[in-house]
Formats: C-alpha cells, sequence, structure tokens
C-alpha cells in the first residue's frame, strides 16, 4: 500500500476545463511531484452535450503519448459502474458491475488512456443487482491478466467492503485493497442526506474500518468542498450549516492563521496526518490551486493544533 498522498481529480478534464488547460494542469501537478491522477470511464458524461462518458480519460490518454517518459512518472486511478448506457438516462441505465460490462470497461479505459494497465480500479459505487461474488471475481481476473495493479471500492459501505474482500479471499482472487468516500474536516449534520447523488460519506464505522486493516487505504473526495472553504460565492451546502461546523470553522481559520497558510491547505494536511491517514483527492482549475495543494504536503500541524481541530464539534 502506498502512502497517502495529495492525488489530482481529473474528473471535469476535456469538459468543463478544455483540453489545452487540462494538459497544462497535468504537467504542472507532475513537475510539482504529484503522482496519483483519479478519472473515472463515465467523466463527465452531464458536463457534455452528448451524454456520454469518457473525455477525461480521453484527455489523459493524448497527453501521455505526447508526453513520453511521463506514464513512468504517473500512477492512473480509473472507475468502471457509472457510464450511462443510454445518454440522457442516469442512473437507470448506468452500466452497472456484471462480469462482461467489468471485462469490456477495463479494455474501453484502456483505449482511451493509451496505456497497458490501470494502477488502481475501481468499483464505483456498489450494484446489488448483481451477484457479488460475481463481480469479485472479475476484477480478480483484470489482476491476473496484468491489465490492473490494485483494486479500489469507492461509494461503499464498510461491510460491502469486507464482504467483498472476504469472497476474495475465499476465491483466492485479488480484493480491494482502498475504499474511496466523500470526506473533509466540515461535516454535515447527522443523518442529513448529502446534495449530490450517489455520494457515500466517510463515516465513524468506515474511518475504524481502515484503521484497523492496514492494508486498506482511504481516499477522500470532494476534500476540499468545492471551493467553500476559501471562496464566498461558494458556500457550503445547506447541510453542512450547523453548529458543529462553525466551532470547526473556526478553529480551522484560527490554525491557519498560525502557520500563515490557508484553510484549504490545512484541511489537507489534518487528512495526510489524520488516523487513519487519508489521501485527498483535490479537484483543480488553476496551477495556483495545484501549488497550493501540494505544499500542503509538507504543513506541518502540531499536536496541539491536531488536537484542537479533532476536538472542536
Amino acid at each position: 500500500m502506498t502512502e497517502p498522498d495529495i492525488v489530482l481529480g481529473a474528473m471535469y478534464l476535456g469538459t468543463r476545463v478544455d483540453e489545452a488547460t487540462s494538459r497544462a494542469l497535468l504537467d504542472r501537478f507532475v513537475d510539482q511531484g504529484g503522482a496519483w491522477i483519479d478519472t473515472a470511464n463515465c467523466y463527465s458524461f452531464w458536463a457534455d452535450p452528448s451524454g456520454v462518458g469518457g473525455q477525461s480519460e480521453r484527455v489523459i490518454g493524448r497527453w501521455l503519448v505526447d508526453r513520453p517518459g511521463r506514464r513512468d512518472r504517473v500512477k492512473i486511478s480509473t472507475k468502471v459502474r457509472q457510464q450511462p448506457t443510454v445518454p440522457g438516462r442516469w442512473p437507470e441505465s448506468a452500466e452497472g458491475l456484471s462480469a462482461p460490462v467489468i471485462r469490456d470497461a477495463i479494455q474501453h479505459s484502456l483505449t482511451r488512456l493509451e496505456t497497458d494497465h490501470v494502477d488502481l480500479y475501481w468499483a464505483h459505487a456498489e450494484d446489488r443487482t448483481v451477484p457479488l461474488a460475481d463481480t469479485v471475481a472479475a476484477f480478480g481476473e483484470l489482476i491476473k491478466a496484468g491489465l490492473v495493479v490494485r483494486l479500489g471500492a469507492s461509494n461503499h459501505r464498510a461491510w460491502a467492503m469486507e464482504r467483498a474482500r472476504q469472497l476474495a479471499r475465499d476465491r483466492g482472487v485479488a480484493g480491494y485493497t482502498a475504499l474511496q468516500l466523500r470526506y473533509s474536516y466540515a461535516q454535515p449534520r447527522p443523518g442529513a442526506p448529502l446534495p449530490d447523488a450517489g455520494h457515500q460519506l466517510a463515516t465513524a464505522e468506515s474511518l475504524d474500518y481502515v484503521r484497523h486493516e492496514k492494508d486498506v487505504a482511504l481516499w477522500a473526495y470532494t476534500s476540499l468542498m468545492n471551493g467553500s472553504y476559501t471562496r464566498s460565492e461558494r458556500p457550503f451546502p445547506e447541510v453542512y450549516e450547523h453548529p458543529g461546523n462553525a466551532r470547526r470553522l473556526a478553529v480551522l481559520g484560527d490554525v491557519a492563521g498560525e502557520l500563515g497558510v490557508t484553510r484549504n491547505q490545512v484541511v489537507l494536511a489534518w487528512l495526510l496526518g489524520g488516523d487513519p491517514a487519508i489521501s485527498p483527492i483535490v479537484g483543480v482549475s488553476t496551477a495556483e490551486q495545484i501549488d497550493e495543494a501540494l505544499a500542503a504536503r509538507n504543513l506541518g500541524l502540531s499536536d496541539e493544533q491536531r488536537r484542537r481541530l479533532d476536538d472542536a464539534t
């Protein structure tokens, strides 16, 4: 398992972020020492007139072709499960996690990414219409074939993750070694539904699971809350507006001021150095945002600052 690190979220590369800017961002990320790029086969069908995904993978693939040697310096993470099979009809036409879908989807992703393997391949969400044993076996085949290095489960509950891992152990195939969930320093009201369809929040149970399963890495998406920590024009969603968060944000601001850094950087440092340590996925649209995020890797929170951040509720 690799050490926790900043991950470049490539969701809007090729759609909301044009190709020239996307390439510049990818260059900047790698030149500044970034290693992991996270995408999905469905990114971003909702932001493209076609209603079908693949735009992000294609941009990354063309960039890799035009940058000889870059593939050896970056690790590619992508996903299967949510690609619409009928444009404009999602989620009812989402591809799912049957064995034929998984076998077909990896080939299409490899073609778009212009590579012969994916470093981390995720089940983008649970699919309870398919026997879990079939999904586990199909993912295991990809490892045996050398098409995938590691497997992960995104938007899975801890019990579903563990059940899949046990099925993999029983069948002697590779299982999930990464869990990807929505998580940040700010927290929604307990029990309140998240504003984004399909998002699964990291809970106390999933955090405890990762803490004790030493071979499982945790990745956090929406780690910077779409800019809400630092941009007044992007307020937190309503479910995040409660007294506990107000107290957390006050402490976050205090610590950022003490260190002379941004609140984003404190959040990233808090995630990277926590228990369990977490790899934050960061979406960016400018080179300055990449520099800000990667600088957080060297930001040392004192034990006292971390305690204050942890204890604010």
